[in-house]
């Protein structure tokens, strides 16, 4: 059986007074009854890629990728550039952004034995901050009590607390070899059903010291990276696999439809009138787990999110105006369409959601969806699936290959509107 950490490395009614322009657009360029009657095959959700086209390392200017413009009514595409975004958002739009930060997540540590162990960290628990689940290769004849080893450079030791950590009974530092333990408390199983491990990384302030010293950026395994890399290039690669406008440290992967965004393109929505809210998803690994069997019975392990009272006011006056709600991301849909009590917009703090949107889900606050191309066989294909029309987003990613658009996380993005 694969392991799992190598698992996801494989991988509206016109102008009425009161009523939204846009709300009740349905998708064009499929059956639509099909898509919410007929049984879900993960054979629908397949498409041929090119390797090539894979993107590899991110543009060097964010707002200089392509975009490919999808009309939701008409399913007319238009090949753009991303800058596009401008003119194609009109003044009083909510462009509704996710503004987690996604943490260093991935470390490499050594047994006493000396064999490698490499790490990447999923969440820490609600009542214990240096406590850690994380997905583990390899995790055979690995035991609670165990201690690994993490090695520091040379005074990378200067930011760590020396105290001691309660659950582990000794330091979590070790001065003279300039190594940090890291004591595993037990085995565990996933969601997934695959076995994972609880470790303990010592006091809060001590995690995120280790993170931002050591820690790498979580990419994703379809991003290559050769060999070791110098910690000026691990420092680049965080930057760039981070949102302009990341405040809320928590995610292990990026919400990368707003890798595309830079200072600049938002200085001119901003100009231009429409309006910026933020929402907290912390992106978890388990979103991106592959469909291995039955579209309808898949599920994503949940994720906390949170929906300030401002932003909730926000929107819910802009769809009382008629004005379009655009979700940056399949993350900001997934937590505003949580939050929705029918066509109004729950605020929520430190909730949590597991929402799996797929063809037949009556989209409840969302107008319109910056996205990037997915993965074949994905949860997150489904989902633009089932807001753009199956046939409809099928036909556009098929013409996205033949134009040699750039897939994925460091890729190209989509507009559906």
């Amino acid at each position: 059986m694969t392991q799992p950490d190598d698992r996801f490395q494989l991988q509206a009614t016109i102008n009425q007074k009161g009523a939204r322009p846009h709300a009740n657009i349905e998708p064009m360029g499929d059956n639509i009854e099909r898509d919410k009657q007929a049984p879900l095959r993960i054979e629908d959700f397949e498409y041929e890629l090119p390797v090539e086209l894979i993107a590899q390392q991110p543009l060097p200017v964010r707002h200089q990728s392509r975009l490919l413009h999808l009309d939701r009514g008409s399913g007319a595409i238009e090949h753009l550039q991303f800058e596009s975004i401008v003119e194609l958002l009109e003044p009083g739009d909510v462009l509704v952004v996710n503004n987690t930060k996604v943490i260093p997540a991935r470390l490499t540590a050594k047994r006493k034995s000396g064999g490698q162990i490499k790490l990447l960290l999923l969440q820490s628990d609600p009542n214990n901050a240096g406590l850690w689940e994380a997905l583990v290769t390899p995790i055979k004849r690995l035991k609670p009590g165990e201690i690994l080893t993490v090695p520091l450079g040379p005074a990378s030791t200067a930011n760590i607390s020396p105290e001691i950590n309660a659950s582990a009974g000794e330091s979590a530092t070790t001065p003279d070899t300039e190594e940090y333990r890291i004591r595993v408390v037990d085995l565990v199983t996933g969601p997934d059903g695959f076995k994972r491990l609880l470790v303990d990384l010592g006091t809060r302030q001590d995690v995120f010291s280790l993170l931002t010293r050591i820690g790498s950026a979580p990419l994703p395994p379809y991003i290559r990276r050769a060999g070791q890399i110098s910690s000026q290039e691990r420092i680049c690669e965080m930057e760039r696999y981070q949102t302009v406008y990341a405040i809320a440290p928590g995610a292990v992967a990026a919400p990368t439809a707003g890798l595309h965004f830079s200072k600049d393109i938002l200085a001119k929505l901003e100009k231009k009138g429409v309006i910026l809210e933020q929402i907290t998803l912390h992106v978890g690994a388990g979103t991106f787990k592959p469909i291995e069997e039955s579209v309808d019975s898949h599920t994503i392990e949940r994720e906390n999110f949170s929906i300030s009272t401002k932003t909730a006011d926000t929107i819910n006056k802009a769809i009382k105006d008629g004005r379009r709600i655009i979700a940056v991301g399949t993350t900001s849909l997934r937590a505003l369409e949580s939050a929705a009590k029918g066509r109004h917009l729950e605020s929520v703090e430190n909730s949590w959601t597991n929402l799996y949107v797929k063809p037949g889900h009556d989209f409840k606050i969302v107008d319109g969806l910056v996205t990037n191309f997915h993965l074949s066989r994905s949860s997150l294909l489904v989902l633009v699936a089932a807001y753009a029309g199956r046939d409809a987003i099928m036909r556009a990613y098929r013409e996205a290959v033949e134009q040699r658009y750039r897939f994925y996380s460091y890729g190209d993005a989509t507009l559906i509107i």
